[in-house]
């Protein structure tokens, strides 16, 4: 059958992207779920509507990935599991001659630091291939991206700053758990802060700057400066932009909470010896606090996450805030999810739609602000993300500091 897609990962990104690839039969074909535990990938097989193959395998070989995509003969990969993993799927699809997709560019287990290098440097045998991959395809990174090639292609002559801002107004009632995997959101959050400006890169403290900014439909939320790896590919393919950062909502209490475990080493990745015996405290952490998937259901409240986009337009400023609003309980209801794993998952399947009809065919590596935006954001809405622009005199530059200056690096 043609379209056939292998997705990798039954989290609950995961489970968002099957439920939309079978909901969208003219476009996917034969669907094989695929995760380190088959058990999990059965438990979302039944929550579908029509069937679909389930397979147990370690993404982390590539090997085991070749065999799989050999035995199911997909057209794509789509890979939502975890970072760690992007190296050996890439091989894997490199080896067999199958496009690939993925959310979140690579980590190491050994060290909290993200970038895109390594998976850049696929692009050329990518090319030499003949086939496709996408970098980034979930909403931050993804959605953004595209909102930012769409904004540079129809609303400013010049844009100069770029402020990417997160807000999970979500409220599940528990003392403190972490909207997706525990061990990569909190690696990501408690990391150094990093931003680019003027042609450099800067840093502080982990959440030491913070604004407040109004979101539409939801009201006034503080949100703190954090790194996110979407920064790293704009600044790339946005040399013009003289300010990109990235900002993240949360609420006094969580920060509280993490404070605490931070203070005490239960958020380190280094292992720690206890009784003769290596423990890594953030997945000792990880066992000890509430499943994500399991905590959807409780979710009430809204998502907001955006662009806010500064420049230059027929010779007058002009500032936008490009944003897709999403609800926890909708979500629920529609897939069995919150409101984040939605919008990471609606994504990367509209990202898969792109590659499976040509629409986002050139053979290489690719984020998504280098391709034609017009046709990922026209499927977007029809994929359940409906996305809005709105005029604003709101800014983003009144933030606040607890250390007296910034790094330079």
């Amino acid at each position: 059958m043609s379209n056939r897609v292998l997705i990798i990962g039954a989290g609950g990104v995961g489970r968002v992207v099957t439920h939309k690839c079978t909901q969208a039969p003219g476009t996917f074909g034969a669907v094989c779920l695929a995760s380190r535990s088959r058990e999990k990938c059965e438990t979302i097989a039944q929550s579908l509507n029509v069937p679909i193959r389930t397979a147990q395998v370690n993404a982390e070989s590539a090997p085991e990935v070749v065999r799989l995509i050999r035995d199911f003969e997909p057209v794509l990969v789509v890979h939502v599991a975890l970072p760690y993993q992007n190296l050996a799927i890439m091989e894997a699809c490199l080896e067999t001659g199958v496009h690939y997709l993925d959310t979140a560019n690579y980590e190491s287990r050994e060290l909290a630091h993200f970038e895109y290098r390594q998976q850049w440097d696929y692009h050329e045998r990518y090319r030499r291939r003949g086939i496709t991959a996408l970098l980034g395809s979930g909403f931050d990174p993804g959605v953004t991206n595209v909102f930012c090639a769409w904004a540079r292609k129809e609303l400013f002559d010049r844009i100069d700053q770029i402020d990417i801002l997160d807000c999970n107004d979500g409220d599940h009632g528990l003392p403190f758990a972490t909207n997706f995997n525990v061990e990569i959101n909190l690696r990501e959050i408690t990391a150094p802060g990093r931003w680019w400006e003027q042609g450099q890169w800067h840093t502080c403290d982990p959440l030491s700057r913070e604004l407040t900014f109004e979101f539409p439909g939801i009201g006034p939320r503080k949100a703190y400066l954090t790194y996110h790896e979407e920064l790293e590919s704009l600044s790339r393919h946005f040399p013009e932009v003289q300010r990109l950062r990235f900002w993240m909502t949360f609420s006094d209490s969580y920060r509280n909470a993490l404070d605490v475990l931070q203070n005490v080493g239960l958020t380190r990745i280094d292992p720690v010896d206890y009784e003769g015996r290596p423990v890594v405290p953030v997945q000792f952490l990880k066992s000890l606090l509430p499943d994500p998937v399991a905590v959807s259901e409780r979710y009430q409240g809204k998502t907001s996450i955006g662009c806010l986009i500064a420049g230059e337009a027929k010779g007058r400023q002009k500032r936008v805030f490009i944003h897709a609003p999403c609800d926890h309980q909708a979500s629920f209801r529609e897939v069995g999810m919150n409101a984040v794993a939605y919008t990471a998952g609606v994504p990367a399947a509209t990202g898969a739609k792109m590659i499976l009809d040509g629409k986002w065919s050139s053979p290489g590596v690719f984020n998504l602000e280098e391709l034609d935006p017009e046709p990922f954001l026209a499927a977007l809405p029809e994929f359940g993300l409906p996305w809005k622009v709105q005029e604003t005199v709101s800014d983003a530059s009144a933030e606040r500091t607890s250390q007296p200056a910034a790094g330079k690096e």
